[in-house]
């Protein structure tokens, strides 16, 4: 389950679905751009879950600070293993 903090919805994930695409899946565009993780355009906040989180890439354009830090995500790239909850923005497109 996808929790999307600011907006306070909860999302199905289906395996193998970036967070990015669950949103989508839901009528929601969050902020986005790259779609692999390189732009950072959707960068957001962890405020739960951190651990169940995999990414589809092996490196994403996290910074190694942000790395250090815990607590942020690139939805585009993130796919999730259990209950995860993020601070996204959505487009303003």
């Amino acid at each position: 389950m996808l929790t999307l903090t600011a907006l306070g919805r909860q999302l199905p994930v289906a395996p193998g679905q970036s967070l990015l695409e669950a949103a989508r899946a839901a009528g929601l565009r969050l902020r986005s751009s790259c779609r692999n993780g390189t732009c950072r355009a959707c960068l957001c906040r962890v405020t739960a879950g951190q651990d169940h989180l995999r990414y589809r890439v092996d490196w994403p354009g996290l910074s190694p600070e942000e790395r250090a830090e815990g607590g942020w995500t690139l939805p585009c790239v993130a796919l999730a293993d259990g209950d995860v909850a993020i601070d996204a923005a959505l487009d303003p497109r």
